[in-house]
């Protein structure tokens, strides 16, 4: 059976090498032992072996599978283990599939370590998240409804162009822009 430490065991599922590592030994001088995976596949094998307490998972990864279908496999292999998805395409539709698929958090990029490890102590709700006055601008709406799109579609952008009715450099023009809150 697995020993104690496997409690500040941390999976990083990241495809991005570089970002990874870092994040990784950032974690490692914070006390976690970390292991690595770039996708679903690495992730599978790594359960076989080990049993993280944690994990911080990219919610686009290169391949076919996402980072949710990630997030639904730790959670099936381990109802307990505090995941969090992070994402430079944050849209209400990916962090509700997220949550529902069993992430404690949904944290959009730039993030760091302090960030992170803050979301795996806030696992459970709270009723004093602060509301705000502002309406959805149609940019926003526009924004969230591509990444909805995009999320459906495995992150293709010529499906998600096609399924959107729009040209496939115009959805990518839009992509490249930053998103207007």
């Amino acid at each position: 059976m697995e020993t104690e430490q496997e409690d500040r065991l941390l999976l990083v599922v990241e495809d991005d090498a570089a970002f990874a590592r870092t994040l990784g030994r950032s974690f490692e001088r914070r006390g976690y032992r970390v292991i690595l995976a770039t996708n679903l596949d690495d992730v599978s094998l790594l359960l076989q072996q080990h049993s993280p307490g944690y994990a911080v998972v990219d919610l686009k990864l290169s391949g076919e599978a996402s980072g949710l279908a990630c997030v639904q496999t730790l959670h099936a292999h381990d109802r307990g283990m505090l995941i969090v998805v992070l994402t430079g395409f944050a849209s209400i539709a990916t962090a509700v599939e997220a949550i529902k698929l069993g992430a404690c958090h949904y944290l959009a990029k730039p993030s760091n370590t302090d960030d992170i490890e803050a979301a795996f102590g806030r696992a459970e709700g709270t009723t004093e998240v602060e509301l705000t006055n502002r309406s959805t601008s149609i940019k926003t709406l526009e924004w969230e409804r591509i990444h909805e799109v995009l999320a459906e579609t495995g992150f293709n952008i010529s499906e998600t162009a096609r399924r959107l009715g729009m040209h496939r450099r115009t959805l990518a023009r839009k992509l490249g822009k930053q998103q207007v809150k």
